[in-house]
C-alpha cells in the first residue's frame, strides 16, 4: 500500500469509505492511532511519538517530539529529552524548553531523508538500527486497520439501522441452516430464525423467501445478531396492519390476538368509527385481506371476532363458532363457567382443545366448558348430596351452588370461617353439618362411579350399533354441530338426510335455514361428509364382524351346541 507503484492511501480511503458508506474521517483517525501504536511498539514505548495523516502525499507520517533541557535528569524520559550543549553542537539555538520535532522516515522512498537525518541527528535520534523493517509492518498495520476498522463500522452501522426495526416485519431469503437454525439475508445483513422461533410444519429451502418479525437485535463481539420468528402472535398483528388500511390508520383497533402457529389463530378488533365494521375492514372484500394474512402465514386458519368491553359477550364470541347457552362469572377467581347445548359441545371445545385454548388467551380469562346435559347432572347430584345435610333446604341448596359448594365433599373440606360467611347457615350447626358431610362422601363416590359405569355401558352399546340399524334423526344428531333444534329446522327446509347435508353445493341456500347462517351452513356441510366417511369405514368394520361371528356360530349350531 505504501509502495511508490500501489494508489495513494488518500484514494483507498476515499474509496473505502464511499464503498462501505462510512465517513473517511472515522477511518483517518483510527489509521492514525494505530500506526502510532506500531511506531511505538518498534521504536520504543517511551519516545513521544505522532502520527499525522498528510493527504497530499496519500501517507501516514511518524514524528517524535524532542523537548530542550539543561540537563538530563530523568533517564527513562532521556530519549525525549536534548541538552542545550548537545544542541549547540548541531548548531541548533534553542532555549530549554523549547520542543523539537523530527519526522522518522521510513519509507524506502525516503531513503535519502533517512540518511541525511542519521547523519546529522543519528546521535540524538538514536534510530539507525531500527528505521529499517519498519515500512513493511506498517504497510502490513494500514491494511489490518483498515480491514478491521472497516468491519467495526459495518456492524455498528447494521445495528443503528436495525435495532430501530425491532417489532417490525422484514423480509429476506433464506441461505443455509446452522444448528436447526435458518439464516437469512436481509441484504446488509443476516439475521438467524430459531428453531424455537419457527413454525413446526414450515419448511425453507435456500433461496426461499422469508417474511418474519423481529424480536430482538443483539449487539456482539461477532456483529449484530438479528432474531426473527415466524411464531410471534405479533407477526399476526403486523400481517394484518400491512394488509388493512383502517389498521394501519388507527380507525380499526386489534384489541387481542391468541395464535397457536401453524393451525389456528383469534383476532379480537374494535371500530373507532361507527361507521366501520372493524371485522368486515379485517376481512375485506371476498375476504381478500384475510385470506392475504393466510397465505402468508401458510394456511392458518384465523377467526375475526369483535370484541367486547362486556367479559360475557366477548368470551361468547371468542368461542365461535360455537353457540353459547349461558356464562356463569367467578369473578374472584376471574373464571367463567360457559354451558353450551350438547351438539356444541365438541365445537366449543375444538380439536384437542385448541378453540377453547384460544379463546382462554384472546380473554384472558379460565374457561370450563360444560354442556347443558352435563350442567343438569351436576345440578341433580348436588342436589342429592347436598340435601342429605342437616339444615339444608332448597334455598340454601341454590345459595351454596352459587359459592362453588356443590357437593358434601365441598362443604366437608370448606373451613368453618368459610361457611359462616354464606347466608342461611346456622354458625352452631355447621360441626354437625361437616360431620355429616365426611360420611356422606362415600355415598356420593359409590354414586359416581355408578353413574360412570352407566354412561360407559350406553356408550359402547351406541358405538356398536351398525349404521343401517340408526334412524335418519339419529344419523343427523351424529353430525358434528348438528342438535335437536336443528334438525328440525333443517327438515323444514328439505334436509332429511345426512346426504342432503352432504351433496348441497349452493352454501348460500343451507345457510338460508333458520339459525344455521352461512358460515355454520359451511361447518355443517363439511362434518357431513366427515360422517358419511366414518361411517362407511364402520359399517364396514361391523359387516365384517357380523361375518366372523355367523361363520364361528356354523359349527357350533351344526353340532347342536349353544352359541354365543
Amino acid at each position: 500500500m505504501l509502495a511508490t507503484n500501489s494508489p495513494r492511501l488518500d484514494d483507498v480511503l476515499t474509496q473505502v469509505a464511499k464503498d462501505k458508506g462510512i465517513d473517511k474521517s472515522v477511518l483517518v483517525a483510527s489509521l492514525e492511532e494505530a500506526m502510532k501504536t506500531a511506531a511505538k511498539k518498534h521504536f520504543g514505548q517511551d519516545r513521544a511519538l505522532e502520527a499525522k495523516f498528510d493527504p497530499e502525499k496519500g501517507v501516514v507520517e511518524i514524528f517524535q517530539a524532542i523537548t530542550v533541557v539543561e540537563q538530563v535528569s530523568d533517564p527513562i524520559n532521556a530519549v525525549n529529552q536534548l541538552t542545550t550543549e548537545q544542541a549547540g553542537a548541531k548548531g541548533m539555538e534553542v532555549a530549554p524548553g523549547d520542543e523539537l520535532v523530527f519526522q522518522i522516515f521510513y519509507r524506502d522512498e525516503d531513503a535519502a531523508e533517512a540518511k541525511a537525518q542519521d547523519e546529522q541527528y543519528g546521535d540524538i535520534l538514536g534510530l539507525k538500527t531500527f528505521r529499517r523493517g519498519f515500512g513493511r509492518i506498517a504497510a502490513q498495520t494500514a491494511r489490518q486497520v483498515l480491514m478491521q476498522r472497516t468491519r467495526d463500522v459495518e456492524r455498528e452501522n447494521v445495528f443503528n439501522e436495525y435495532k430501530d426495526r425491532k417489532n417490525e416485519i422484514v423480509t429476506g431469503i433464506a441461505r443455509r441452516m446452522e444448528r436447526r437454525n435458518i439464516i437469512v439475508d436481509l441484504g446488509r445483513a443476516e439475521a438467524v430464525l430459531p428453531e424455537r422461533e419457527q413454525v413446526p410444519r414450515e419448511i425453507y429451502r435456500p433461496g426461499d423467501r422469508v417474511q418474519a418479525f423481529v424480536i430482538d437485535v443483539l449487539r456482539e463481539a461477532k456483529g449484530p445478531q438479528i432474531i426473527l420468528s415466524r411464531s410471534s402472535v405479533n407477526l399476526l398483528t403486523k400481517l394484518f396492519e400491512m394488509e388493512v388500511p383502517e389498521i394501519a390508520e388507527g380507525i380499526v383497533v386489534i384489541e387481542a390476538a391468541a395464535r397457536e402457529p401453524g393451525r389456528r389463530a383469534k383476532i379480537a378488533v374494535s371500530s373507532r368509527d361507527g361507521d366501520v365494521d372493524p371485522v368486515g375492514a379485517c376481512v375485506g372484500m371476498k375476504g381478500s385481506r384475510v385470506q392475504a394474512v393466510v397465505q402468508e402465514l401458510r394456511g392458518e386458519k384465523i377467526d375475526i371476532v369483535p370484541w367486547d368491553e362486556d367479559p360475557a359477550r366477548f368470551v361468547c364470541s371468542a368461542l365461535a363458532p360455537a353457540e353459547v347457552a349461558r356464562v356463569i362469572i367467578d369473578e374472584a377467581n376471574h373464571a367463567m363457567e360457559i354451558v353450551v347445548p350438547d351438539d356444541q359441545l365438541s365445537l366449543a371445545i375444538g380439536r384437542f382443545g385448541q378453540n377453547v385454548r384460544l379463546a382462554a388467551q384472546l380473554t384472558g380469562w379460565k374457561l370450563d366448558i360444560n354442556s347443558e346435559t352435563e350442567v343438569k347432572e351436576r345440578r341433580e347430584f348436588a342436589n342429592k348430596s347436598l340435601s342429605a345435610l342437616p339444615g339444608v333446604n332448597e334455598m340454601l341448596i341454590e345459595t351454596l351452588y352459587a359459592h362453588g359448594l356443590r357437593e358434601a365433599r365441598d362443604i366437608a373440606e370448606a373451613s368453618a370461617e368459610l361457611l359462616a360467611q354464606i347466608p342461611g347457615i346456622d354458625v352452631a350447626r355447621i360441626p354437625a353439618m361437616q360431620e355429616a358431610a365426611l360420611k356422606q362422601q362415600s355415598v356420593d363416590d359409590d354414586l359416581k362411579a355408578h353413574n360412570e359405569q352407566v354412561k360407559e355401558q350406553a356408550r359402547l352399546v351406541e358405538a356398536s350399533r351398525h349404521p343401517d340399524d340408526l334412524s335418519q334423526d339419529e344419523r343427523l344428531a351424529r353430525v358434528r354441530g348438528i342438535g335437536d333444534k336443528t334438525i328440525e329446522q333443517l327438515k323444514a327446509a328439505g334436509y332429511a338426510t345426512v346426504e342432503d347435508i352432504a351433496k348441497e353445493t349452493d352454501l348460500g341456500k343451507l345457510g338460508n335455514v333458520p339459525g344455521v347462517g352461512i358460515k355454520k351452513a359451511r361447518q355443517v356441510k363439511a362434518a357431513a361428509e366427515h360422517y358419511l366417511l366414518d361411517e362407511a369405514k364402520r359399517r364396514t368394520e361391523l359387516d365384517a364382524q357380523r361375518a366372523a361371528n355367523q361363520a364361528a356360530a356354523g359349527p357350533a349350531a351344526a353340532a347342536g351346541q349353544p352359541t354365543v
